[in-house]
């Protein structure tokens, strides 16, 4: 006999808010004890809608898998069915979580190298702002590379978050392992890249910034972000010599479409 609807989620409560443009922002839940996740998995989220029926999205935690809440970045869509209804809530409000987290957007499918590269854009941050909240991969990898590519720099969220990672506790004597390059499209900007992903792979020119050869024994990659981004970022990856990790057959790449 299949379970009740109710038993298939929780409602848990807004806690936070942060916007940090009109097209984006972040919220946290409050968490269940029992509920549990690793970092680059994504929970379902849902809203109610005006017929009775329901909504329901999935999104990537930000929050450390140790955290008392769960944290979650979205890019507003005006008329998208579930953002429309998010940005009009307020702290205390309500939002259904789903009992069990899923994906299998994790670091650990990959077999050991010399660097991890986190190559993002928009929201595809996400899921790399959990998973640099293990101590274990400050360990594992000489060199952390945090790549985030959005259009506008005023896009470019969790700058100060990002930078404040280095410094955490639990993993400070080994922070400056993690490099983060931002890149902006849409206009030039001091310091930072310009040229997507994928062609910034194919000139070298994503490797001279960081300072890091891009070879199969010590490159390792996870891809995060609009499925155009994902799609040509593996092919351009191929090229270069590197294959998709299985479960049968580990190799140096995992990605996730970020919707």
């Amino acid at each position: 006999m299949a379970a009740p609807a109710e038993e298939k989620f929780t409602r848990q409560t807004i806690l936070s808010l942060t916007r940090w443009s009109d097209k984006l922002l972040s919220f946290r839940l409050s968490r269940p004890e029992s509920w549990r996740f690793v970092p680059g998995q994504f929970a379902r989220l849902g809203l109610p809608l005006e017929n009775g029926g329901m909504v329901w999205r999935a999104y990537s935690m930000c929050s450390a898998n140790w955290d008392e809440y769960l944290e979650f970045f979205s890019i507003v869509v005006p008329d998208g069915l579930f953002t429309s209804r998010l940005t009009h809530l307020q702290l205390g409000d309500e939002v259904l979580l789903d009992n069990k987290a899923n994906g299998f957007f994790t670091v650990d499918r990959l077999p050991d190298g010399e660097d991890l590269w986190l190559l993002a854009t928009g929201t595809g941050l996400a899921p790399y702002l959990s998973i640099l909240q293990q101590p274990e991969l400050w360990q594992r990898f000489a060199h952390i590379v945090l790549v985030h590519c959005v259009r506008e720099v005023s896009e470019l969220a969790y700058r100060e978050e990002i930078a404040a990672l280095c410094q955490h506790p639990l993993w400070a004597e080994w922070g400056e392992r993690l490099q983060y390059l931002p890149v902006v499209t849409r206009a030039a900007e001091p310091g930072m890249l310009q040229q997507r992903i994928p062609a910034l792979l194919a000139s070298g020119e994503l490797a001279v910034a960081a300072g890091l050869p891009l070879t199969v024994e010590r490159s390792r990659f996870m891809i995060c972000g609009n499925p155009a981004m994902v799609e040509d970022t593996h092919r351009q990856l191929m090229k270069m010599g590197f294959r998709l990790s299985r479960l049968s057959a580990p190799g140096h790449l995992v990605l996730e479409n970020g919707w």
